[in-house]
């Protein structure tokens, strides 16, 4: 008896230790998860800014207008065009937001032909 019954005492905080030492890798996960995402959003976002940049310099509107209104509110983007002949392409730049990481900027790009 004696032997089985003091270990029980002994560890009634082991458990409680164990989840606040699990507690920051969760916490890495879950954040860098959030980044993942950003990541994504300012991809897809910049994805749309230079589809609707080239189409509007295809008809030979501003692309950077067009870049800036195809955007979410609260996101600078800014597009360069380019290309000769038949077709232009618009390249569009978003930051990517900081969640833990600083990981530069999302840049697509879109051809169009041009409307004559």
């Amino acid at each position: 008896m004696g032997r089985g019954s003091g270990g029980g005492r002994r560890d009634t905080g082991q458990v409680a230790v164990e989840y606040l030492g699990f507690i920051p890798v969760l916490l890495i996960v879950g954040l860098a998860g959030v980044q993942i995402g950003a990541v994504a959003y300012a991809a897809e976002q910049a994805g749309t800014a230079a589809r609707a940049g080239a189409r509007a310099a295809s008809l030979g509107r501003s692309a950077q207008e067009a870049c800036a209104r195809a955007v979410s509110g609260g996101i600078d983007v800014s597009c360069s065009s380019g290309g000769g002949g038949d077709s232009v392409t618009v390249t569009a730049t978003v930051r990517i937001p900081t969640v833990v990481w600083d990981l530069g900027d999302a840049t697509k790009s879109a051809t169009m032909p041009r409307d004559h």
